[in-house]
């Protein structure tokens, strides 16, 4: 399958692979420093940049990668409105399979990073095949632990993530495919 032709429409929601398109949204979200807390900290636009392709870059090493969550009820041109990302990430020397995820700081709150999540979480499991999903998530980040929380993932205890990340402190929260196929019946 082209990459440029996975699309997976929800509710309110289109997940697709990131592109060129994306910059500018991609580069306001990592420059805003409460957003970028716990993901490495607020990146200038020549490190989004970096960051955005080498996204891209993922999605056809290992043919997934991170989506763009793009507002369906935009009324923009070319796919609509940047939202956020969120999805499958496994680099070289990632502690486990993990469904991340991150929306621009006017979009959170509002139940799109669950609603992205759950299509993330099937899309790893239905698509991918994967046995297990994890999430590296900082003990002090509340809001992605009660998202994590929320898709029925615990706490399986610190973790360590590869370099540059490895003096982070995440713990690994995640789930067995097995429990995701019960824990998504809630979702349906």
């Amino acid at each position: 399958m082209n990459i440029s032709d996975i699309r997976i429409e929800i509710e309110r929601l289109i997940l697709r692979p990131p592109n060129g398109e994306d910059f500018e949204g991609w580069a306001a979200f990592e420059a805003d420093k409460e957003t970028m807390t716990y993901l490495g900290g607020a990146k200038s636009r020549a490190e989004s940049w970096r960051s955005l392709c080498t996204m891209v870059g993922a999605w056809h090493v290992r043919g997934f990668a991170m989506f763009s969550l793009i507002l369906k009820d935009s009324g923009q041109e070319n796919g609509g409105q940047w939202i956020g990302r969120i999805g499958p990430w496994y680099p070289e020397g990632w502690p486990g399979t993990e469904v991340g995820w991150g929306v621009a700081p006017e979009y959170a709150g509002k139940g799109y990073a669950l609603e992205a999540a759950v299509a993330s979480m099937n899309y790893a499991v239905d698509v991918l095949g994967w046995s297990d999903i994890c999430h590296t998530i900082d003990p002090e980040n509340l809001p992605s632990i009660r998202l994590a929380e929320r898709l029925g993932s615990t706490n399986r205890g610190p973790t360590r993530l590869p370099e540059p990340h490895q003096d982070a402190r995440v713990d690994d929260w995640g789930q067995s495919r097995e429990q995701w196929l019960e824990n998504r019946k809630k979702f349906q």
